[in-house]
């Protein structure tokens, strides 16, 4: 069966604000698709939702044809990665062992990793161009290294979805396409890849899909030349945006008036 994670009419309330308005969103093996949108628009509570972390107050989350709810947690984990900003780990704890929690969904947190355990980790520290940082302590880094060692732990986990939110906070210019490398990489290998992206021509560059949230619902969906290209996209942000297709890719301009 190919891995498919599907949202169908998604409403969240958190205390006595709702989040989410009737979101529908699928994701399939081998697809990326950037989820973009402004400040307060819902996308991390969205990404956290059909991660299994939010219980949803309407609607339903599946991975592969099975609600969410029917998933032992630990077999959950052992499909469906969750990477996000705020994800450390005590300051004395190791890269290495920190990579190494992802084993946890396979082997539990009191059983010593295997042979193929250690080797998950290395191909994730590998894949990730942090192996030099292995016995570093986390206290240590930076928080572009951090966030690196967050992915790690994630692609460690190999899942079949590998979600993440605001993936390229605090990473430069080299690092962050060192890591959005790492992501189109993974979704060669067959995972299905959701990204929260800030940076729309960085989101623009690296998707096959991209999906706009604002104000809860979902504005727009479908390529990023056509998502961005449209009406909604000023809307939401406020500004124009005008998008030049190209060959893979979408060429943006922004202003605050027609002319950008």
């Amino acid at each position: 069966m190919r891995t498919r994670l599907e949202a169908r009419d998604l409403s969240v309330v958190r205390g006595s604000r709702q989040v989410l308005h009737g979101v529908s969103l699928a994701l399939g093996a081998g697809e990326s698709l950037a989820l973009v949108g402004p400040n307060a628009a819902g996308k991390s509570t969205l990404v956290r939702t059909v991660a299994g972390l939010l219980p949803p107050s309407g609607g339903v989350v599946e991975l592969n044809g099975r609600p969410l709810r029917a998933w032992a947690r630990d077999a959950l984990a052992r499909h469906v990665a969750l990477v996000t900003p705020e994800e450390e780990g005590p300051p004395a704890l190791t890269v290495e062992d920190r990579v190494a929690l992802g084993r946890y969904p396979h082997r539990g947190p009191f059983l010593p990793l295997t042979a193929g355990d250690r080797a998950a980790v290395a191909r994730a520290l590998e894949r990730t161009g942090i192996a030099p940082l292995a016995r570093r302590r986390l206290g240590t880094l930076s928080a572009g290294e951090r966030q690196l060692a967050a992915l790690a732990r994630g692609l460690a986990q190999e899942p079949e979805v590998l979600l993440l939110d605001e993936p390229s906070a605090h990473l430069d210019i080299g690092h962050q396409l060192a890591l959005f490398r790492v992501l189109e990489e993974a979704r060669s290998r067959g995972l299905a890849v959701l990204a929260v992206v800030h940076d729309l021509q960085r989101a623009a560059a690296w998707a096959g899909r991209m999906a706009l949230l604002h104000g809860g619902r979902i504005a727009a969906e479908g390529s990023p030349a056509e998502v961005l290209a449209g009406e909604a996209a000023s809307i939401a942000f406020g500004v124009f945006i005008r998008a030049h297709p190209a060959p893979g890719r979408a060429e943006l301009l922004y202003g605050f008036d027609e002319r950008p």
